[in-house]
């Protein structure tokens, strides 16, 4: 008994001394990291936009080959290559949604 009564009076103990600290620190630092990731994810984001346009363009050309040589079995190639490159589209549109940035 005398544990649960200590484990509880711990437990108010650092509820009361987070409580405390208020939350201007707390505001500050998640504006600071909001600021920073907003810095570094423009660039990123043309890089991937970039990225997934060339594989697109690389898709395409195979695709292209491989249906000019008579093969039956371009529906695969199609999805692969052209999933690949809407994930590369749509991924750096998703982070920017979910960040608010």
């Amino acid at each position: 008994m005398k544990k649960k009564i200590s484990l509880f009076l711990s437990l108010m103990l650092i509820v009361s001394i987070t409580f405390a600290q208020g939350t201007a620190g707390l505001t500050t630092g998640l504006d600071a990291a909001r600021q920073s990731l907003n810095d570094y994810i423009d660039p990123i984001v043309n890089i991937v936009m970039v990225i997934g346009g060339i594989v697109g363009v690389i898709g395409a050309i195979r695709i292209y080959q491989k249906w000019q040589s008579g093969d039956q079995d371009i529906n695969k190639e199609i999805v692969g290559w052209g999933g690949s490159a809407v994930f590369l589209v749509l991924a750096p549109i998703v982070v920017k949604a979910i960040f608010s940035l």
